[in-house]
């Protein structure tokens, strides 16, 4: 069976996708699905490539129980929708600017990742960066909400 590829999208890819990722990664393996499912992060823009996520977003999860510090920034790009089979952007303007690089046929991938979400009616993850920590709990909480429905919907559609 092919592995399903996902792939968490927020501007800067150095806290709310790097949160998600290592939200979903986790719960992947404690379900013991790992072999069956594959997670990666990137941003639109390309402000971070190469450097970890912002140190509130790792103080964050390792409260939490999670290890974010081999994550590097990356830039989304066009050959993404080739790879993966979901693309979740974090916000609507992440979204409209996937969707410029998404190629004609491809438009199916992409999401709004809180579309996912079964525990919270917002459809977009606040961008933390220049709240206070209440803005990266916060985000850490819809992010794990979204990964679980994510993870039930993928369940459904391609685990049987």
């Amino acid at each position: 069976m092919k592995k399903i590829k996902v792939l968490m999208v927020c501007m800067g890819n150095i806290c709310r996708s790097p949160t998600a990722h290592g939200i979903f990664e986790a719960l992947v393996r404690s379900e013991g699905l790992e072999h069956m499912i594959e997670v990666d992060s990137a941003g639109t823009h390309a402000y971070h490539v190469g450097k970890p996520p912002d140190p509130r977003s790792q103080q964050t999860a390792i409260r939490r129980g999670l290890d974010l510090s081999a994550q590097r920034a990356r830039q989304a790009n066009r050959q993404d929708f080739n790879e993966f089979d979901y693309i979740l952007a974090m916000d609507q303007d992440n979204y409209d600017n996937l969707q410029t690089i998404c190629p004609s046929g491809m438009e199916h991938k992409l999401h709004l990742f809180m579309d996912f979400s079964e525990g919270f009616s917002a459809r977009e993850v606040p961008d933390p960066y220049y709240g206070g920590a209440n803005g990266f709990e916060d985000v850490f909480d819809m992010v794990d909400s979204a990964a679980k429905g994510l993870l039930n919907t993928i369940r459904e559609k391609h685990l049987g």
